[in-house]
Protein backbone atom coordinates (compact mmCIF):
# COMPACT_ATOMS: atom_id res chain seq x y z
CA UNK A 1 0.00 0.00 0.00
CA UNK A 2 3.18 2.68 1.26
CA UNK A 3 4.51 1.45 -2.31
CA UNK A 4 1.40 2.44 -4.18
CA UNK A 5 0.62 5.63 -2.20
CA UNK A 6 4.42 6.59 -3.27
CA UNK A 7 3.46 5.99 -6.50
CA UNK A 8 0.86 8.06 -6.94
CA UNK A 9 2.46 10.67 -5.32
CA UNK A 10 5.13 10.90 -8.11
CA UNK A 11 2.61 10.32 -10.97
CA UNK A 12 1.08 13.21 -10.05
CA UNK A 13 3.97 15.54 -9.09
CA UNK A 14 5.66 14.83 -12.41
CA UNK A 15 1.84 15.81 -13.97
CA UNK A 16 2.06 19.08 -12.18
CA UNK A 17 5.74 19.62 -13.30
CA UNK A 18 4.66 19.05 -17.08
CA UNK A 19 2.15 21.07 -16.51
CA UNK A 20 4.14 23.79 -15.45
CA UNK A 21 6.52 23.30 -18.20
CA UNK A 22 3.92 24.05 -20.90
CA UNK A 23 2.86 26.83 -18.97
CA UNK A 24 7.02 28.49 -19.18
CA UNK A 25 7.02 27.43 -22.75
CA UNK A 26 3.51 29.56 -23.30
CA UNK A 27 4.70 32.32 -21.75
CA UNK A 28 2.44 32.49 -19.10
CA UNK A 29 2.79 35.66 -17.21
CA UNK A 30 1.26 34.07 -13.95
CA UNK A 31 -2.14 34.24 -12.15
CA UNK A 32 -4.00 36.52 -10.80
CA UNK A 33 -3.36 36.57 -6.51
CA UNK A 34 -6.94 36.85 -5.71
CA UNK A 35 -7.87 33.54 -7.29
CA UNK A 36 -5.27 31.87 -5.49
CA UNK A 37 -5.31 33.75 -2.12
CA UNK A 38 -8.78 31.51 -0.81
CA UNK A 39 -6.49 28.57 -0.61
CA UNK A 40 -4.48 30.29 2.06
CA UNK A 41 -7.64 30.60 4.19
CA UNK A 42 -10.11 28.19 5.60
CA UNK A 43 -13.53 29.07 3.80
CA UNK A 44 -14.53 26.10 1.96
CA UNK A 45 -17.36 27.95 0.34
CA UNK A 46 -14.54 30.30 -1.12
CA UNK A 47 -12.28 27.47 -2.42
CA UNK A 48 -14.70 25.66 -4.13
CA UNK A 49 -15.24 29.23 -5.84
CA UNK A 50 -11.51 29.34 -6.44
CA UNK A 51 -11.31 25.74 -7.87
CA UNK A 52 -14.19 26.34 -10.46
CA UNK A 53 -12.89 29.53 -11.50
CA UNK A 54 -9.48 28.06 -12.05
CA UNK A 55 -10.95 24.67 -13.93
CA UNK A 56 -12.80 27.36 -16.56
CA UNK A 57 -9.36 29.22 -16.73
CA UNK A 58 -6.93 27.95 -20.09
CA UNK A 59 -3.94 28.82 -18.38
CA UNK A 60 -1.39 25.83 -17.90
CA UNK A 61 -0.89 27.51 -14.37
CA UNK A 62 -4.17 26.88 -13.57
CA UNK A 63 -4.19 23.73 -14.26
CA UNK A 64 -1.04 23.24 -12.12
CA UNK A 65 -2.64 24.39 -9.22
CA UNK A 66 -5.34 21.82 -9.56
CA UNK A 67 -3.06 19.11 -9.96
CA UNK A 68 -0.62 19.98 -6.88
CA UNK A 69 -4.12 20.49 -4.87
CA UNK A 70 -5.18 17.21 -5.51
CA UNK A 71 -1.57 15.98 -5.41
CA UNK A 72 -1.03 17.56 -1.84
CA UNK A 73 1.93 19.52 -3.42
CA UNK A 74 0.37 22.91 -2.56
CA UNK A 75 1.48 24.62 -0.02
CA UNK A 76 0.86 28.30 1.89
CA UNK A 77 3.76 30.48 3.75
CA UNK A 78 2.70 32.10 6.83
CA UNK A 79 2.41 35.42 4.99
CA UNK A 80 -0.71 33.68 2.89
CA UNK A 81 1.79 32.64 -0.40
CA UNK A 82 1.11 30.03 -2.43
CA UNK A 83 3.50 27.84 -3.97
CA UNK A 84 3.77 24.52 -5.67
CA UNK A 85 6.34 22.41 -3.88
CA UNK A 86 8.72 20.30 -5.97
CA UNK A 87 11.92 18.24 -5.62
CA UNK A 88 13.79 19.13 -2.17
CA UNK A 89 13.23 22.77 -1.40
CA UNK A 90 12.54 23.79 -4.97
CA UNK A 91 8.99 25.65 -5.67
CA UNK A 92 7.19 27.79 -8.14
CA UNK A 93 4.84 31.07 -7.53
CA UNK A 94 2.02 30.22 -9.64
CA UNK A 95 1.07 34.01 -9.09
CA UNK A 96 4.23 35.08 -11.37
CA UNK A 97 5.21 32.28 -12.73
CA UNK A 98 8.93 31.80 -10.84
CA UNK A 99 10.82 29.57 -9.39
CA UNK A 100 11.58 30.08 -5.83
CA UNK A 101 12.47 28.22 -2.72
CA UNK A 102 10.07 26.62 0.05
CA UNK A 103 10.30 28.46 2.58
CA UNK A 104 10.63 26.45 5.71
CA UNK A 105 7.33 27.49 7.77
CA UNK A 106 5.28 26.65 4.37
CA UNK A 107 2.42 23.56 5.17
CA UNK A 108 0.62 21.81 2.66
CA UNK A 109 -2.83 23.14 2.01
CA UNK A 110 -5.36 20.13 3.16
CA UNK A 111 -8.27 19.13 0.92
CA UNK A 112 -11.39 17.64 1.98
CA UNK A 113 -13.48 15.08 0.18
CA UNK A 114 -16.29 17.83 -0.70
CA UNK A 115 -12.86 19.89 -2.08
CA UNK A 116 -11.19 16.61 -4.00
CA UNK A 117 -14.74 15.98 -5.89
CA UNK A 118 -14.76 19.42 -7.09
CA UNK A 119 -10.48 19.46 -7.83
CA UNK A 120 -11.72 16.47 -10.02
CA UNK A 121 -14.66 18.17 -11.74
CA UNK A 122 -12.43 20.86 -12.27
CA UNK A 123 -9.22 18.92 -13.50
CA UNK A 124 -11.34 17.64 -16.12
CA UNK A 125 -12.76 20.78 -17.21
CA UNK A 126 -9.30 21.86 -17.53
CA UNK A 127 -8.09 18.96 -19.40
CA UNK A 128 -10.60 18.96 -21.96
CA UNK A 129 -7.98 21.53 -23.41
CA UNK A 130 -4.82 19.52 -22.89
CA UNK A 131 -2.13 18.61 -26.34
CA UNK A 132 -2.02 14.99 -25.49
CA UNK A 133 -5.11 13.55 -26.83
CA UNK A 134 -5.79 10.53 -24.32
CA UNK A 135 -5.66 13.02 -20.94
CA UNK A 136 -8.38 14.95 -23.79
CA UNK A 137 -10.15 11.96 -23.90
CA UNK A 138 -10.17 10.81 -20.08
CA UNK A 139 -11.81 14.55 -19.31
CA UNK A 140 -14.39 14.33 -21.70
CA UNK A 141 -15.47 10.72 -20.48
CA UNK A 142 -15.00 11.89 -16.72
CA UNK A 143 -17.50 14.95 -18.44
CA UNK A 144 -20.63 12.44 -18.71
CA UNK A 145 -20.77 11.87 -15.29
CA UNK A 146 -21.09 15.29 -14.34
CA UNK A 147 -24.02 16.68 -13.20
CA UNK A 148 -23.49 20.52 -13.66
CA UNK A 149 -25.31 22.04 -16.51
CA UNK A 150 -23.32 25.02 -16.10
CA UNK A 151 -20.79 23.03 -18.23
CA UNK A 152 -22.50 22.68 -21.67
CA UNK A 153 -20.76 25.84 -22.93
CA UNK A 154 -17.14 24.61 -21.73
CA UNK A 155 -18.11 21.55 -23.48
CA UNK A 156 -19.26 23.68 -26.58
CA UNK A 157 -15.98 25.71 -26.50
CA UNK A 158 -14.25 22.31 -26.39
CA UNK A 159 -15.74 21.06 -29.61
CA UNK A 160 -15.20 24.04 -31.68
CA UNK A 161 -11.47 22.95 -31.30
CA UNK A 162 -11.57 19.32 -31.03
CA UNK A 163 -10.24 17.18 -34.36
CA UNK A 164 -9.94 13.99 -32.82
CA UNK A 165 -12.90 11.84 -33.63
CA UNK A 166 -13.22 9.51 -30.34
CA UNK A 167 -12.32 12.57 -28.32
CA UNK A 168 -15.72 14.64 -29.97
CA UNK A 169 -17.96 11.53 -29.88
CA UNK A 170 -16.93 11.49 -25.98
CA UNK A 171 -17.75 15.39 -25.90
CA UNK A 172 -20.94 14.85 -27.37
CA UNK A 173 -22.13 12.48 -25.63
CA UNK A 174 -21.19 14.42 -22.70
CA UNK A 175 -22.83 17.40 -23.84
CA UNK A 176 -26.15 15.46 -24.64
CA UNK A 177 -26.31 14.05 -20.71
CA UNK A 178 -25.92 17.87 -19.61
CA UNK A 179 -28.97 19.12 -22.23
CA UNK A 180 -31.35 16.32 -20.56
CA UNK A 181 -31.48 18.50 -17.73
CA UNK A 182 -32.26 21.72 -19.93
CA UNK A 183 -36.03 23.08 -19.39
CA UNK A 184 -36.16 23.76 -23.12
CA UNK A 185 -37.61 21.15 -25.20
CA UNK A 186 -35.54 21.67 -28.28
CA UNK A 187 -32.62 20.82 -26.34
CA UNK A 188 -33.49 17.55 -24.43
CA UNK A 189 -34.92 16.83 -28.29
CA UNK A 190 -31.41 16.99 -29.57
CA UNK A 191 -29.58 15.37 -26.38
CA UNK A 192 -31.67 12.09 -26.88
CA UNK A 193 -31.02 12.27 -30.48
CA UNK A 194 -27.61 12.74 -29.95
CA UNK A 195 -27.47 9.48 -27.33
CA UNK A 196 -29.20 7.38 -29.85
CA UNK A 197 -26.25 7.86 -31.96
CA UNK A 198 -23.88 6.78 -29.74
CA UNK A 199 -25.90 3.50 -30.16
CA UNK A 200 -24.13 3.31 -26.74
CA UNK A 201 -26.55 0.61 -24.75
CA UNK A 202 -25.90 2.36 -21.53
CA UNK A 203 -27.66 5.22 -22.38
CA UNK A 204 -30.95 2.82 -22.95
CA UNK A 205 -32.18 2.96 -19.14
CA UNK A 206 -32.34 7.16 -19.24
CA UNK A 207 -34.26 6.75 -22.54
CA UNK A 208 -36.54 4.54 -21.58
CA UNK A 209 -36.99 6.34 -18.36
CA UNK A 210 -38.28 8.99 -20.42
CA UNK A 211 -41.28 7.01 -22.06
CA UNK A 212 -42.21 6.08 -18.79
CA UNK A 213 -44.88 7.82 -15.79
CA UNK A 214 -43.84 8.79 -12.22
CA UNK A 215 -45.41 7.97 -8.67
CA UNK A 216 -48.67 10.07 -9.38
CA UNK A 217 -49.75 8.10 -13.09
CA UNK A 218 -48.04 11.32 -15.45
CA UNK A 219 -45.65 11.65 -17.96
CA UNK A 220 -41.92 11.97 -17.17
CA UNK A 221 -41.36 13.63 -20.60
CA UNK A 222 -44.22 15.81 -21.24
CA UNK A 223 -43.61 16.83 -24.55
CA UNK A 224 -44.23 14.72 -27.16
CA UNK A 225 -41.48 15.46 -30.02
CA UNK A 226 -38.78 14.29 -26.74
CA UNK A 227 -40.86 11.21 -26.32
CA UNK A 228 -40.67 10.21 -29.90
CA UNK A 229 -37.11 10.82 -30.46
CA UNK A 230 -36.33 9.24 -27.08
CA UNK A 231 -38.62 6.13 -28.95
CA UNK A 232 -36.21 6.21 -31.60
CA UNK A 233 -33.07 6.23 -30.26
CA UNK A 234 -34.17 3.20 -28.01
CA UNK A 235 -34.71 1.43 -31.55
CA UNK A 236 -31.21 2.27 -32.70
CA UNK A 237 -29.54 1.35 -29.48
CA UNK A 238 -31.85 -1.77 -30.07
CA UNK A 239 -30.75 -2.42 -33.35
CA UNK A 240 -26.96 -1.63 -32.51
CA UNK A 241 -26.92 -3.97 -29.73
CA UNK A 242 -28.23 -7.10 -31.85
CA UNK A 243 -25.91 -6.30 -34.78
CA UNK A 244 -23.11 -6.18 -32.13
CA UNK A 245 -24.39 -9.76 -30.16
CA UNK A 246 -25.08 -10.87 -33.97
CA UNK A 247 -20.84 -10.34 -34.89
CA UNK A 248 -20.28 -11.68 -31.34
CA UNK A 249 -21.68 -14.93 -31.70
CA UNK A 250 -19.73 -15.22 -35.55
CA UNK A 251 -16.85 -14.19 -34.14
CA UNK A 252 -16.90 -16.71 -31.28
CA UNK A 253 -18.26 -19.56 -33.47
CA UNK A 254 -15.66 -18.93 -35.93
CA UNK A 255 -12.93 -19.14 -32.87
CA UNK A 256 -14.94 -22.38 -31.96
CA UNK A 257 -14.70 -24.12 -35.40
CA UNK A 258 -11.28 -22.91 -35.83
CA UNK A 259 -10.68 -25.09 -32.38
CA UNK A 260 -12.65 -27.82 -33.65
CA UNK A 261 -10.95 -27.45 -37.11
CA UNK A 262 -7.34 -28.45 -35.27
CA UNK A 263 -9.02 -30.63 -33.18
CA UNK A 264 -10.84 -32.74 -35.96
CA UNK A 265 -7.78 -32.22 -38.23
CA UNK A 266 -5.51 -34.88 -37.10
CA UNK A 267 -8.52 -36.83 -36.51
CA UNK A 268 -9.39 -36.81 -40.50
CA UNK A 269 -6.18 -37.89 -42.13
CA UNK A 270 -5.51 -40.92 -39.38
CA UNK A 271 -9.33 -41.94 -40.25
CA UNK A 272 -9.81 -41.49 -43.83
CA UNK A 273 -6.07 -42.72 -44.32
CA UNK A 274 -6.45 -46.63 -42.11
CA UNK A 275 -9.81 -46.60 -40.40
CA UNK A 276 -8.62 -46.38 -37.47
CA UNK A 277 -10.86 -44.99 -34.79
CA UNK A 278 -8.74 -43.27 -32.44
CA UNK A 279 -10.10 -42.73 -28.93
CA UNK A 280 -6.55 -41.33 -27.87
CA UNK A 281 -6.89 -38.90 -30.19
CA UNK A 282 -8.03 -36.17 -27.58
CA UNK A 283 -4.66 -37.18 -25.33
CA UNK A 284 -2.42 -36.28 -27.92
CA UNK A 285 -4.07 -32.50 -27.93
CA UNK A 286 -3.79 -33.10 -24.31
CA UNK A 287 0.07 -33.77 -24.68
CA UNK A 288 0.30 -30.95 -27.11
CA UNK A 289 -0.81 -28.91 -24.79
CA UNK A 290 1.24 -30.20 -21.57
CA UNK A 291 4.34 -29.81 -24.05
CA UNK A 292 3.24 -26.07 -24.38
CA UNK A 293 3.37 -25.83 -20.37
CA UNK A 294 7.19 -27.15 -20.38
CA UNK A 295 8.81 -25.26 -23.13
CA UNK A 296 6.78 -21.74 -21.10
CA UNK A 297 8.50 -22.92 -17.47
CA UNK A 298 11.80 -23.42 -19.72
CA UNK A 299 11.69 -19.76 -20.73
CA UNK A 300 10.76 -18.79 -17.70
CA UNK A 301 14.20 -20.04 -15.91
CA UNK A 302 16.31 -19.90 -18.91
CA UNK A 303 15.26 -16.78 -20.78
CA UNK A 304 13.00 -15.12 -18.95
CA UNK A 305 13.55 -12.15 -21.35
CA UNK A 306 12.50 -14.26 -24.37
CA UNK A 307 9.22 -15.35 -22.46
CA UNK A 308 7.14 -13.75 -24.99
CA UNK A 309 7.59 -16.17 -27.90
CA UNK A 310 7.59 -19.04 -25.95
CA UNK A 311 4.64 -19.53 -28.09
CA UNK A 312 6.53 -19.71 -31.60
CA UNK A 313 9.36 -22.24 -30.17
CA UNK A 314 6.61 -24.66 -28.59
CA UNK A 315 5.42 -24.95 -32.08
CA UNK A 316 7.70 -27.42 -33.34
CA UNK A 317 8.81 -29.11 -30.23
CA UNK A 318 4.64 -30.40 -30.09
CA UNK A 319 4.59 -31.67 -32.87
CA UNK A 320 7.42 -33.18 -33.24
CA UNK A 321 6.73 -34.96 -29.47
CA UNK A 322 2.98 -35.47 -30.09
CA UNK A 323 3.92 -37.09 -34.06
CA UNK A 324 6.70 -39.26 -32.46
CA UNK A 325 3.91 -40.26 -29.57
CA UNK A 326 1.39 -40.93 -32.36
CA UNK A 327 4.44 -42.91 -34.40
CA UNK A 328 5.21 -45.17 -31.39
CA UNK A 329 1.12 -45.96 -31.09
CA UNK A 330 0.76 -47.03 -34.35
CA UNK A 331 4.20 -49.68 -34.90
CA UNK A 332 3.30 -51.13 -31.35
CA UNK A 333 -0.37 -51.32 -31.13
CA UNK A 334 -2.12 -50.27 -33.96
CA UNK A 335 -0.79 -52.09 -36.76
CA UNK A 336 -1.63 -55.09 -35.42
CA UNK A 337 -5.46 -54.24 -35.44
CA UNK A 338 -6.31 -53.11 -39.07
CA UNK A 339 -9.66 -54.24 -40.10
CA UNK A 340 -10.50 -54.72 -36.44
CA UNK A 341 -12.87 -51.77 -35.56
CA UNK A 342 -13.72 -52.55 -32.24
CA UNK A 343 -10.53 -54.19 -31.36
CA UNK A 344 -9.04 -50.99 -32.08
CA UNK A 345 -11.72 -48.68 -30.27
CA UNK A 346 -11.02 -50.43 -27.47
CA UNK A 347 -7.22 -50.02 -27.64
CA UNK A 348 -6.90 -46.71 -27.79
CA UNK A 349 -9.06 -46.06 -25.43
CA UNK A 350 -6.99 -47.97 -22.71
CA UNK A 351 -4.08 -45.97 -24.50
CA UNK A 352 -5.98 -43.00 -23.41
CA UNK A 353 -6.31 -43.83 -19.98
CA UNK A 354 -2.77 -44.80 -20.00
CA UNK A 355 -1.83 -41.31 -21.09
CA UNK A 356 -3.63 -39.42 -19.01
CA UNK A 357 -2.81 -41.10 -15.90
CA UNK A 358 0.85 -40.80 -16.98
CA UNK A 359 0.43 -37.17 -17.41
CA UNK A 360 -1.42 -36.97 -13.23
CA UNK A 361 1.68 -39.10 -12.49
CA UNK A 362 4.13 -36.12 -13.62
CA UNK A 363 2.60 -32.64 -13.47
CA UNK A 364 -0.02 -33.69 -10.26
CA UNK A 365 -4.29 -33.89 -10.97
CA UNK A 366 -4.38 -30.11 -10.85
CA UNK A 367 -4.39 -28.06 -13.79
CA UNK A 368 -1.54 -26.02 -14.85
CA UNK A 369 -1.78 -22.78 -15.84
CA UNK A 370 -0.15 -21.27 -19.66
CA UNK A 371 0.30 -17.45 -19.72
CA UNK A 372 -0.97 -15.88 -23.14
CA UNK A 373 2.43 -13.69 -24.42
CA UNK A 374 1.76 -10.37 -23.83
CA UNK A 375 1.29 -10.25 -27.84
CA UNK A 376 -1.89 -12.46 -27.34
CA UNK A 377 -2.96 -10.60 -24.38
CA UNK A 378 -5.92 -7.96 -24.53
CA UNK A 379 -8.72 -7.28 -28.00
CA UNK A 380 -9.32 -4.96 -30.17
CA UNK A 381 -12.76 -3.34 -30.06
CA UNK A 382 -14.87 -2.73 -32.72
CA UNK A 383 -18.22 -1.09 -33.88
CA UNK A 384 -17.74 1.08 -30.18
CA UNK A 385 -18.75 -2.40 -27.98
CA UNK A 386 -17.51 -5.71 -29.76
CA UNK A 387 -13.92 -7.37 -27.74
CA UNK A 388 -11.92 -9.14 -30.53
CA UNK A 389 -9.38 -10.74 -28.25
CA UNK A 390 -6.20 -11.14 -29.36
CA UNK A 391 -5.78 -14.96 -28.29
CA UNK A 392 -9.04 -15.99 -30.47
CA UNK A 393 -7.79 -13.81 -33.38
CA UNK A 394 -4.28 -15.48 -33.21
CA UNK A 395 -6.28 -19.38 -33.00
CA UNK A 396 -8.02 -18.45 -36.09
CA UNK A 397 -5.40 -17.11 -38.31
CA UNK A 398 -3.30 -20.54 -37.18
CA UNK A 399 -5.71 -23.30 -37.41
CA UNK A 400 -6.50 -20.91 -41.37
CA UNK A 401 -2.24 -21.66 -41.87
CA UNK A 402 -2.33 -25.19 -40.55
CA UNK A 403 -5.16 -26.24 -43.01
CA UNK A 404 -2.57 -24.43 -45.67
CA UNK A 405 0.26 -26.34 -44.55
CA UNK A 406 -1.88 -29.76 -44.54
CA UNK A 407 -2.42 -28.93 -47.78
CA UNK A 408 0.50 -27.91 -49.64
CA UNK A 409 1.77 -31.58 -47.74
CA UNK A 410 -0.76 -33.21 -48.97
CA UNK A 411 -0.86 -32.23 -52.70
CA UNK A 412 2.79 -31.29 -53.18
CA UNK A 413 5.02 -33.37 -51.31
CA UNK A 414 5.73 -37.17 -52.41
CA UNK A 415 4.67 -38.37 -48.63
CA UNK A 416 1.52 -36.92 -49.97
CA UNK A 417 1.40 -38.13 -52.90
CA UNK A 418 1.70 -41.83 -51.34
CA UNK A 419 -1.10 -40.67 -48.82
CA UNK A 420 -3.44 -39.87 -51.53
CA UNK A 421 -2.85 -43.26 -53.32
CA UNK A 422 -2.86 -45.21 -50.57
CA UNK A 423 -6.55 -43.69 -49.78
CA UNK A 424 -7.71 -43.99 -53.33
CA UNK A 425 -6.87 -47.55 -53.69
CA UNK A 426 -4.34 -49.30 -51.04
CA UNK A 427 -3.74 -52.34 -52.61
CA UNK A 428 -3.37 -50.90 -56.20
CA UNK A 429 -0.75 -48.96 -54.14
CA UNK A 430 0.78 -51.47 -52.61
CA UNK A 431 1.44 -53.39 -55.70
CA UNK A 432 3.20 -50.43 -57.44
CA UNK A 433 5.65 -50.25 -54.85
CA UNK A 434 4.41 -47.77 -52.47
CA UNK A 435 5.59 -48.74 -48.91
CA UNK A 436 2.44 -48.57 -47.22
CA UNK A 437 3.10 -49.78 -44.01
CA UNK A 438 5.82 -46.72 -43.62
CA UNK A 439 3.41 -44.37 -44.87
CA UNK A 440 0.58 -45.60 -42.45
CA UNK A 441 3.50 -44.66 -39.59
CA UNK A 442 3.80 -41.49 -41.10
CA UNK A 443 0.31 -40.48 -41.78
CA UNK A 444 -0.79 -41.19 -38.20
CA UNK A 445 2.64 -39.49 -36.97
CA UNK A 446 1.45 -36.24 -39.37
CA UNK A 447 -2.32 -36.85 -37.94
CA UNK A 448 -0.87 -36.85 -34.29
CA UNK A 449 1.76 -33.99 -34.65
CA UNK A 450 -1.87 -31.46 -35.97
CA UNK A 451 -3.30 -32.45 -32.50
CA UNK A 452 0.06 -31.22 -30.98
CA UNK A 453 -0.73 -28.11 -32.26
CA UNK A 454 -4.10 -27.74 -31.60
CA UNK A 455 -3.12 -28.49 -27.98
CA UNK A 456 -1.05 -25.37 -28.21
CA UNK A 457 -4.74 -23.52 -29.38
CA UNK A 458 -6.44 -24.93 -26.67
CA UNK A 459 -3.86 -24.20 -23.81
CA UNK A 460 -3.88 -20.45 -24.59
CA UNK A 461 -7.55 -20.30 -24.05
CA UNK A 462 -8.08 -21.73 -20.82
CA UNK A 463 -6.00 -23.88 -17.76
CA UNK A 464 -4.47 -27.17 -18.94
CA UNK A 465 -5.13 -30.68 -17.44
CA UNK A 466 -5.14 -34.22 -17.77
CA UNK A 467 -8.97 -34.74 -19.06
CA UNK A 468 -8.22 -31.79 -21.28
CA UNK A 469 -8.80 -33.84 -24.35
CA UNK A 470 -12.24 -35.86 -23.43
CA UNK A 471 -13.84 -32.26 -24.32
CA UNK A 472 -13.23 -33.06 -27.68
CA UNK A 473 -12.95 -36.08 -29.27
CA UNK A 474 -16.33 -36.77 -29.29
CA UNK A 475 -16.61 -33.20 -31.24
CA UNK A 476 -13.62 -34.23 -33.49
CA UNK A 477 -15.67 -37.62 -34.64
CA UNK A 478 -18.68 -35.34 -34.92
CA UNK A 479 -16.90 -32.83 -37.51
CA UNK A 480 -14.97 -35.63 -39.30
CA UNK A 481 -18.13 -37.97 -40.00
CA UNK A 482 -20.02 -34.66 -41.27
CA UNK A 483 -17.40 -33.38 -43.50
CA UNK A 484 -16.83 -36.29 -45.21
CA UNK A 485 -13.83 -39.42 -43.85
CA UNK A 486 -10.39 -37.94 -44.98
CA UNK A 487 -11.65 -35.11 -46.93
CA UNK A 488 -9.88 -32.02 -46.34
CA UNK A 489 -12.08 -29.53 -47.24
CA UNK A 490 -15.77 -31.46 -45.84
CA UNK A 491 -13.25 -30.96 -42.55
CA UNK A 492 -12.88 -27.91 -42.51
CA UNK A 493 -16.58 -26.28 -43.70
CA UNK A 494 -17.82 -29.08 -41.49
CA UNK A 495 -15.95 -27.71 -38.08
CA UNK A 496 -16.19 -23.95 -38.80
CA UNK A 497 -20.23 -24.66 -39.60
CA UNK A 498 -20.93 -26.57 -36.48
CA UNK A 499 -18.88 -23.67 -34.23
CA UNK A 500 -20.65 -21.09 -35.83
CA UNK A 501 -24.12 -23.24 -35.49
CA UNK A 502 -23.21 -23.68 -31.20
CA UNK A 503 -22.52 -20.22 -31.01
CA UNK A 504 -26.37 -18.92 -32.08
CA UNK A 505 -28.24 -21.26 -30.47
CA UNK A 506 -26.45 -21.31 -27.38
CA UNK A 507 -28.57 -18.10 -26.23
CA UNK A 508 -31.52 -19.20 -26.73
CA UNK A 509 -31.50 -23.12 -26.15
CA UNK A 510 -28.34 -22.80 -23.71
CA UNK A 511 -25.06 -24.95 -24.43
CA UNK A 512 -26.31 -28.61 -23.59
CA UNK A 513 -29.44 -27.84 -26.14
CA UNK A 514 -27.61 -26.58 -28.05
CA UNK A 515 -24.83 -29.70 -28.35
CA UNK A 516 -27.98 -31.57 -28.26
CA UNK A 517 -29.24 -30.08 -31.85
CA UNK A 518 -26.41 -29.93 -33.03
CA UNK A 519 -26.12 -33.77 -32.76
CA UNK A 520 -29.69 -34.31 -33.83
CA UNK A 521 -28.65 -32.24 -37.22
CA UNK A 522 -25.46 -34.77 -38.11
CA UNK A 523 -28.18 -37.55 -37.19
CA UNK A 524 -30.45 -36.45 -39.95
CA UNK A 525 -27.65 -35.15 -42.61
CA UNK A 526 -26.14 -38.41 -42.10
CA UNK A 527 -29.54 -39.94 -42.57
CA UNK A 528 -30.04 -38.32 -45.80
CA UNK A 529 -26.27 -38.58 -47.02
CA UNK A 530 -24.24 -41.11 -45.18
CA UNK A 531 -20.63 -40.16 -47.01
CA UNK A 532 -20.84 -36.91 -45.14
CA UNK A 533 -20.24 -33.48 -47.04
CA UNK A 534 -17.98 -34.87 -49.47
CA UNK A 535 -17.84 -38.60 -51.00
CA UNK A 536 -14.89 -40.24 -49.09
CA UNK A 537 -12.46 -42.17 -51.00
CA UNK A 538 -10.46 -44.94 -49.42
CA UNK A 539 -10.33 -48.34 -47.40
CA UNK A 540 -14.14 -47.41 -46.76
CA UNK A 541 -15.02 -47.43 -50.25
CA UNK A 542 -13.02 -50.68 -50.85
Amino acid sequence: MRIAAYASYWRRFILALLMLMLAQAAGASGLDPALLAPFSAADTQARLHAISQLGQSRDPLAAAVLEALDGGTLSVTAQGRILIAGSGQSAMDPATGEKVTLPADADTVIVNNRLRRAVEGALAQSRLFSVDRAVRLAAARRMQQSGEAAQVALIAQALTKETDPQVRGALQVAQATLELKSAEPATREHAVTMLGRTANAEFRPVLVRLLGRDAQGAEVERDAGVRAAAALAIKDIDRHTATLEWLGNLFYGLSLGSVLLLAALGLAITFGLMGVINMAHGELLMIGAYVTYVVQWLFQRLAPGWLDWYVVAALPVAFLVTAAVGMALERTVIRWLYGRPLETLLATWGISLILMQTVRTIFGAQNVEVSNPSWMSGGVTVLGGLVLSYNRIAIIVFAMLVVVFVWLLLNHTRLGLFVRAITQNRRMADCVGVPTGRVDMLAFGLGSGIAGLAGIALSQLGNVGPDLGQGYIVDSFMVVVLGGVGQLAGTVIAALGLGGIDKFLEPYAGAVMAKIAILMLIVLVVQKRPQGLFAPRGRSVE
